[in-house]
């Protein structure tokens, strides 16, 4: 007995800590408040048309609820899905890849995917083939971005009138102050220049023409994109807000920290909802 007691003693003397929980993230709105998973999904199933999911590109949390996402907010609105990581040109590609019309291997050989495409992106394919829902190759084709890169916005307007239906019309509204293009010519340095800020414009210029154009009104559009591409309301939401600001849009950015508990001043105002990730998270590349 006396044994029994102190084993006892031992195994209620561990640390309370190593019986915690281990969330793999957590939701915040934009004031820093916790809400939960469920308070998200609500919020966007009843008041949103466009949503601008702001990705960690290498992030498998982001991946996952991307897809979780989707599978719950198809259950009470009808959706449109559409992505970054599909350009324009491959539209009639995704178009027939999901009506059984291509196989994954043409579709994978013909596509121009991105390398992590069969874990990160396939599975949005795969739930948009089977439920029957519309996926959107949103971005503008690379060749296009790189010359605006080279050359800026004036190497479009000889482009044949075929090509321009996959960028967004000209001439490109753009504005070079936004704080996020500014931040880009920040991180880059002397490497920067006012012609990469015109081809990251001209890539959320078209990911935006691509979601109004696809749009049908009472339907709701869910969008895959780089978290830069819509953090802080800028970005493709800029752009949707200029052609059609009576649409109601929400944005969710996903970011990375040690603690869960709350949220970081930086991330603070990043998005209507920011998706926090243990900063130990394993990435997909």
């Amino acid at each position: 007995m006396i044994r029994i007691f102190f084993l006892l003693v031992a195994i209620c003397s561990v640390p309370r800590l190593a019986a915690q929980d281990k969330p793999a993230y957590q939701f915040f709105d934009a004031a820093g408040n916790r809400i939960p998973y469920t308070a998200v999904v609500d919020s966007l199933s009843i008041h949103a048309d466009v949503i601008l999911f702001g990705e960690l590109h290498n992030n498998p949390i982001a991946h996952w609820l991307e897809l979780e996402l989707a599978k719950d907010l198809s259950t009470t609105r009808n959706l449109i899905l559409g992505a970054e990581m599909l350009e324009t040109d491959n539209q009639d590609l995704v178009s027939h890849y999901l009506t059984d019309s291509l196989t994954y291997e043409e579709f994978n050989n013909k596509a121009r995917l991105w390398s992590n495409h069969k874990t990160d992106y396939q599975p949005l394919l795969e739930f948009a083939k089977n439920q029957k829902i519309d996926f959107i190759a949103s971005n503008v084709p690379r060749r296009y971005a790189a010359t605006v890169h080279k050359m800026g916005f004036s190497a479009l307007d000889s482009l044949p009138e075929s090509e321009k239906e996959w960028i967004a019309p000209l001439p490109i509204a753009f504005d070079a102050q936004l704080p996020r293009y500014q931040e880009i010519l920040k991180m880059m340095g002397d490497h920067g220049s006012p012609k990469l800020v015109m081809a990251q414009a001209l890539k959320d210029a078209t990911m935006a023409h691509s979601i109004l154009k696809n749009y049908q009104n009472e339907s709701l559009f869910l969008h895959y994109n780089g978290a830069f591409h819509s953090d802080f309301y800028e970005g493709i939401l800029w752009y949707l807000k200029l052609q059609r600001p009576q649409l109601r849009y929400f944005t969710l950015s996903t970011v990375s920290q040690t603690n869960l508990t709350s949220l970081e001043e930086e991330h603070r105002n990043r998005a209507n909802f920011i998706l926090v990730v243990d900063a130990d998270m394993t990435s997909t590349y």
